[in-house]
């Protein structure tokens, strides 16, 4: 136990006795308590004190964050996963989901029977779960958790976790884990009784920050460093999505980030699997993810908020809060074009210039999104997309999602249009801090002009209403919403050019019209191309086609789809060809796609687009 400042420390059993721990090195204290088994109860008392304060390190509070921990056997669970070796960047599509309002259980069990779902219907490649560490109460998003270690009692502890990671692996999902280490919750946070964990000398929005490079910080960035080993080790997990790394404060000359990296990837080269760092950035900094030896922090992967934050200004036309720094065509082609739209440049609505250049590095490095628990969650009302914009602009922000040129995420319930708000709720025990959470939340939302419009955090009810209604899936409205991502999807695990650098990308924007091109890298050999058309006007649009000289233009996907909800609004052409069939298609074993050929093309050919909406063309090359 690492307590510097303390004179004593003794470790209680709930079951009776005490031990003193001696001494040592740095503030480290020990002792070996040999009559302890798997599941006792313990606690640790410092100096004079009478009250038992948890484990920093316990891997499980099954008492809540005010009781007891307890001992647990890390190497008893069964896994079955030994083939397994993870996902790669480009081959992620991530799947974010909370585990208390997943499923009305709110378990990692009643997880489990969707998974199959997940990958071999939806077709996406990873869950990325929301934090699980030990908060107060059994209602919480999970970024006020205290307890890094211990994984959250009543969505199953810690058997719970690894059954969840290895029902996943055998489905061949990848699972990411969401963590919290810029700041620890502010119930049951029982860390500054132990050492100096914190610091006064920078300030986060969440509380005290993690004392990174104060005095006495090396433990405290080994008690972080450890963590991420534990959870890649202990648990399987594939990947650490690091919760808004800008609130890390750390003038090191290593930064805390790197040596997380940098102790991730060399666990998993001795494990044998791919284990990614993907980090929550709001700084547009490509310092995150440039290469150690190129004086980066070498993390694998960041969100790029500008791409949500483009789509969404754009297809509700809300101009409040930071959404005043978007708005336009231009700037959704601009994030289509490079992930960070501001990128050194003036942002209005920070008043400075903000962000740097991402020119040249991976796009396999940048996770966009047009919903997640942040931007959905972060509104008062909690309201998803769905129920902000008309049927056609969401089909047409699915279509920029899954085929832009990054790695996708979707948000629980995002696959079939759920209706179902996703709120911010706590449990908290302290009435004090119920009542700072709620004035807090008020005062958040006033620069959107809805600070008296915010349900109550700490409401039952409000934990209720964000509960996933799998129900709205089966209806034929939703169903349809579920056949453009799983459509789209399809066509990205078939299209290796529709992956993340599978192809040069060049975007172009006229008229309102964003026009997406893949071709084959220099070097390659050709095998045709693809051409993403997007209307992001409500009118109709005329956009010309490239030259095909090398082989046919071929209409593979169209929004405006019967099949995907869309309404007859005349039919499509090309090079003065109708075509009127649904657009959609599924492939089915032995089937071929629906496919429009068209015979040797002209110069220049124009199909029309219906308003709000998105197509995906093909030209497979004429050698092939």
């Amino acid at each position: 136990m690492w307590a510097p400042r303390a004179k004593s420390v003794r470790v209680r059993l709930t079951s009776g006795g005490e031990h003193e721990l001696t001494r040592g090195d740095h503030g480290v204290f020990e002792a070996f308590a040999e009559e302890v088994t798997v599941g006792a109860d313990y606690g640790f008392v410092i100096d004079d004190s009478d009250t038992m304060l948890p484990d920093p390190v316990s891997r499980f509070q099954p008492q809540g964050v005010h009781g007891p921990s307890r001992v647990v056997d890390p190497n008893t669970f069964p896994w079955t996963d030994r083939e397994w070796r993870g996902v790669a960047m480009r081959d992620l599509v991530i799947y974010e989901l909370h585990t208390g309002t997943f499923t009305g259980e709110g378990t990692f069990a009643s997880v489990i029977p969707y998974l199959r779902e997940l990958r071999r219907e939806l077709g996406v490649t990873a869950i990325e779960i929301m934090p699980v560490a030990q908060f107060p109460g059994t209602r919480n998003w999970g970024y006020d958790g205290v307890d890094l270690y211990a994984v959250q009692n009543n969505y199953g502890g810690p058997d719970g976790l690894k059954q969840l990671v290895d029902a996943a692996h055998a489905e061949d999902l990848a699972v990411i884990l969401d963590v919290v280490y810029n700041h620890v919750g502010p119930e049951g946070n029982y860390l500054p009784s132990y050492g100096p964990y914190f610091t006064e000398k920078y300030k986060t929005p969440w509380g005290p920050a993690l004392n990174y490079d104060d005095a006495e910080s090396d433990q405290v960035r080994r008690y972080v460093v450890d963590n991420a080993l534990y959870w890649i080790t202990e648990y399987h997990i594939d990947g650490l999505r690091l919760d808004a790394v800008h609130g890390i404060f750390d003038f090191s000359a290593k930064h805390l980030l790197q040596e997380i990296v940098e102790a991730v990837h060399e666990q998993a080269k001795r494990l044998d699997r791919h284990a990614l760092v993907i980090a929550e950035s709001d700084l547009n900094d490509p310092k995150l993810i440039r290469p150690i030896e190129a004086y980066g922090y070498g993390l694998d992967g960041q969100w790029s908020d500008d791409f949500h934050h483009a789509v969404h200004a754009l297809l509700t036309g809300e101009k409040l809060g930071y959404y005043a720094d978007f708005g336009a065509v231009e700037h959704l082609a601009a994030s289509l074009r490079e992930p960070f739209v501001y990128d050194g440049t003036f942002s209005p609505h920070r008043r400075r210039k903000h962000g740097g250049r991402s020119e040249g590095l991976p796009r396999e490095k940048f996770v966009v999104a047009t919903q997640n628990h942040d931007q959905v969650g972060n509104r008062a009302s909690g309201d998803r997309l769905s129920t902000i914009v008309t049927a056609e602009q969401l089909r047409l922000g699915t279509a920029l999602l899954l085929l832009s040129p990054y790695v996708p995420l979707i948000f629980m319930g995002e696959e079939y249009g759920e209706t179902n708000p996703f709120l911010y709720f706590v449990s908290h025990g302290d009435p004090a801090l119920v009542d700072a959470v709620r004035s807090g939340r008020k005062r958040e939302f006033e620069s959107f002009g809805w600070g008296e419009s915010v349900p109550d955090p700490q409401a039952e009810e409000t934990f209720r209403r964000s509960i996933l209604d799998r129900g709205r899936a089966a209806r034929p409205e939703h169903a349809a919403v579920f056949a453009l991502y799983r459509d789209l999807l399809a066509l990205r695990d078939e299209e290796p050019m529709l992956r993340p650098d599978g192809a040069d990308v060049t975007v172009d924007e006229r008229d309102g019209c964003i026009t997406l091109l893949r071709t084959p890298r220099r070097g390659t050999q050709d095998a045709g191309a693809l051409l993403a058309i997007f209307n992001c006007t409500d009118g109709a649009r005329d956009v010309s086609l490239p030259d095909a000289k090398h082989g046919s233009w071929t209409l593979r996907l169209t929004t405006d789809a019967a099949g995907y909800g869309g309404v007859e609004r005349g039919v499509w052409s090309v090079e003065g060809e109708p075509w009127s069939g649904d657009g959609a298609w599924r492939a089915e074993p032995g089937d071929e796609p629906l496919r429009l050929m068209v015979s040797e093309p002209a110069p220049k050919r124009a199909v029309s687009m219906p308003p709000w909406t998105a197509a995906l063309y093909i030209r497979r090359s004429s050698q092939l």
